[in-house]
C-alpha cells in the first residue's frame, strides 16, 4: 500500500509539472503574441521593416566555415537595416534533416522555418496539417520582390505552389549557368588534332573518333593504353551517366523519370524503338572496346585516376558536368587543357537535343504556426529584402571591400558587356570565417546577377574555369536545349505522393539494369527486347504516367 501511494503521489507530482509546463508554453505563447501586438511594421519598401526590434526565432543549419552566426557581420547588417533580430535555433548542418523532422513531428518548432530543405511531401503534409502557413497572401501583399521573381522566371511559381493551390515555402533560386546543362561531353582535342579529326558531330563521327583513339595511338607510347570513352556512377560524378549522353541523339533520356512530353502528352521513353536504337549504338561502342568496361559501376575515384594517369595520357573523352572531376584545372595539371566539350551529337533521325535541368532548390523558407500575424508579416517582409541584390550580395561574399569591389570602367562580365561587381582573391584560404552566411535561405541569384562579376579574359587560366564552363554552356549546350523533358519541379499530389515514388524506383531500376544488360551483351535484342518491353505491364507502367501526365494537365 504504501509503495502504492508513492506512485500515485509520483504521478500526481508528475501531472502537476506538465499542467504547469503546457500553461507555461501557453503564456510564453500569449507573451510572445502581447509582444510583438502593438509593434509597428513600416510600408511595403521602406527600411527598417519594424519601428522597435522584434525577436525572431529561426531554424537554420551551422555551417562549420561559419564562425558565429550570432556575431557574423551579415546577420548583424540585416539587424540594423531591418530591425528584426534574430534568435537562432541552429542544428548541424549534417544533422538538420533528421532536427527537422524531429521538430515538426513534436510540435516543438519556431515560428520561422529559414533554411528547412523542405521536400514537396514535407510542403504538402505539413501545410496540410496547418503546421506550415499559406502564403499566398503575404507575399501578394508584403513581397513584391518574390511576386516579381514568380511573373519573371517561368518554372519558379510551379515549384512554389502546391495542388491545394497554396504556397507554404520560398526556395532558393541559384540560376548556376553551366549547371543547367549538366550532360556534359569532354573530348581530348590534342588527340583530334594529331589525328587529324574534327570534334564529332554525329553518332556516326563519334564512332569513327573514339575507334581511332583506340587503334591509332594518340599519345604515341607505342602501346594500346588509351580509353577512348570513360564515366562512372551519377551518385560518385554529376553528369557521369554515359548513357544519358549517347542516348539523347535517339530519344531524350532524362536518367531519372526515363518520361519524355510530346504535344503535353506524357509518355515512356524507354520501350520506345528510338531507345532500342540507342541501346544498340552503346552496344557497339562497347563491344569493340570503345567504352571503359567499368562505367557502369565505377567511382568518379577510378576516373580521376585513369586522366591522372602517368607519364602518359590515355582518358580519351569523358561524360561529367565538371572536367575538374577528372582533372584539376590549374597550371599543376596542364592536362585540363587538351579537353573540349563536344555539342549533343546530332542521331541518324536528324535529332540533336541537349539535356536541362531547372536550378531551383528545395524549399527554404516557411512560417509556422507558432508566428503571429505581426511575426508572419515581418518575416515575409524580411524574405522580400534577402531577394534584393544588395542583400545576395553581401550574404554570399561578405562586405565591400574584402570578398568583392564595385567593378572598374572597362571590366567585363560573363556576357561579354560591362561588369557590374569584380571579386577579391583570397591571398590565404582560411577554414573559417564570420562575413556572410555563404547560401543559407532563400534568396534569388539569377543568370544575370551570378554573370555580372568580372570575368578572367583567359578561360584556360587558374582562374578561368567558371569562364570556362560559361563557355562551353554557351556555344554547345543551350542552342540545343531540349524541348521534349518532363519539367522539374512539378507536385505529384499527396494522395499519390507515395505511390508515384514507389513505382518510379522499381521502373528506373528495371530500366536501368535492362540497358546494362543490352549494351554490355548479357542480353540480345532479338530475343529478349520484346520481353524487355512486356515487362513493364507488369511494373504499372499505365498508372506511372497517369499519375504524372495528371500531375503535368494540373
Amino acid at each position: 500500500m504504501k509503495k502504492k501511494k508513492q506512485m500515485l503521489m509520483s504521478l500526481f507530482v508528475l501531472v502537476l509539472l506538465l499542467v504547469a509546463c503546457n500553461n507555461a508554453e501557453e503564456a510564453g505563447d500569449e507573451t510572445n503574441s502581447e509582444s510583438t501586438e502593438d509593434v509597428t511594421i513600416n510600408p511595403v519598401g521602406e527600411l527598417p521593416i519594424v519601428d522597435e526590434t522584434m525577436t525572431l526565432r529561426m531554424f537554420a543549419p551551422q555551417y562549420p566555415t561559419i564562425e558565429d552566426m550570432e556575431t557574423n557581420t551579415y546577420t548583424k547588417w540585416l539587424e540594423e537595416q531591418t530591425n528584426i533580430r534574430i534568435d537562432w535555433d541552429l542544428v548541424p548542418n549534417e544533422a538538420l534533416n533528421d532536427r527537422k523532422q524531429l521538430m515538426l513531428a513534436s510540435g516543438d518548432y519556431p515560428e520561422v522555418i529559414l533554411h528547412g530543405n523542405l521536400t514537396p511531401e514535407e510542403q504538402m503534409r505539413y501545410g496540410g496539417q496547418g503546421v506550415f502557413l499559406p502564403l499566398n497572401q503575404l507575399i501578394d501583399e508584403y513581397a513584391p520582390n518574390v511576386k516579381a521573381a514568380m511573373e519573371e522566371i517561368d518554372y519558379l511559381e510551379r515549384f512554389m505552389k502546391t495542388p491545394d493551390g497554396n504556397i507554404y515555402s520560398v526556395p532558393m533560386v541559384n540560376e548556376c549557368y553551366h549547371c543547367t546543362y549538366p550532360n556534359k561531353y569532354w573530348m581530348n582535342k590534342k588527340w583530334l588534332d594529331k589525328l587529324g579529326l574534327d570534334v564529332p558531330k554525329t553518332t556516326d563521327d563519334l564512332y569513327t573518333v573514339l575507334k581511332a583513339f583506340k587503334e591509332d595511338d594518340p599519345n604515341g607510347n607505342g602501346e594500346a593504353d588509351e580509353i577512348p570513352l570513360t564515366a562512372a556512377t551519377e551518385e560518385t560524378m554529376w553528369g557521369g551517366n554515359f548513357a544519358v549522353y549517347l542516348m539523347s541523339p535517339f530519344i531524350y533520356n532524362d536518367g531519372d523519370t526515363y518520361l519524355i512530353v510530346r504535344d503535353d502528352e506524357v509518355s515512356l521513353a524507354a520501350d520506345t524503338e528510338e531507345w532500342k536504337e540507342g541501346l544498340k549504338f552503346m552496344n557497339k561502342l562497347y563491344s569493340e572496346g570503345l567504352i571503359d568496361q567499368g562505367a557502369f559501376t565505377q567511382n568518379v575515384d577510378a576516373v580521376n585516376q585513369i586522366a591522372n594517369r602517368q607519364p602518359d595520357n590515355i582518358m580519351g573523352s569523358v561524360t561529367t558536368a565538371l572536367l575538374s572531376y577528372a582533372l584539376t584545372p590549374d597550371d599543376n595539371t596542364p592536362r585540363h587543357k587538351d579537353y573540349v566539350t563536344v555539342p549533343p551529337l546530332i542521331g541518324p533521325d536528324g535529332v540533336q537535343q541537349a539535356n536541362i535541368e531547372a536550378s531551383v532548390t528545395s524549399g527554404q523558407f516557411a512560417l509556422t504556426s507558432k508566428a503571429t500575424e505581426q511575426q508572419q508579416i515581418a518575416a515575409m517582409r524580411l524574405v522580400d529584402f534577402l531577394f534584393t541584390e544588395e542583400a545576395i550580395l553581401l550574404q554570399e561574399n561578405g562586405p565591400e571591400g574584402k570578398g568583392w569591389r564595385m567593378a572598374e570602367e572597362g571590366e567585363l562580365d560573363y556576357n561579354g558587356e560591362q561588369a557590374k561587381y569584380s571579386s577579391i582573391p583570397v591571398e590565404e584560404q582560411s577554414q573559417t570565417h564570420n562575413d556572410g552566411w555563404e547560401q543559407i535561405g532563400p534568396s534569388l541569384r539569377t543568370f544575370e546577377y551570378r554573370a555580372s562579376f568580372t570575368a578572367p579574359e583567359d578561360p584556360l587560366a587558374k582562374d578561368g574555369y567558371g569562364m570556362r564552363l560559361h563557355q562551353e554552356t554557351k556555344n554547345n549546350y543551350e542552342p540545343y536545349e531540349t524541348t521534349e523533358n518532363y519539367p522539374s519541379g512539378i507536385y505529384i499530389s499527396m494522395e499519390n505522393s507515395n505511390e508515384a515514388a514507389q513505382l518510379k524506383t522499381t521502373i528506373a531500376d528495371y530500366i536501368e539494369t535492362n540497358l546494362a544488360q543490352f549494351v554490355t551483351g548479357t542480353k540480345n535484342f532479338e530475343n529478349d527486347w520484346d520481353d524487355y518491353v512486356s515487362g513493364f505491364e507488369g511494373l504499372q507502367l499505365n498508372r506511372y504516367i497517369e499519375i504524372y501526365q495528371e500531375a503535368y494537365d494540373r
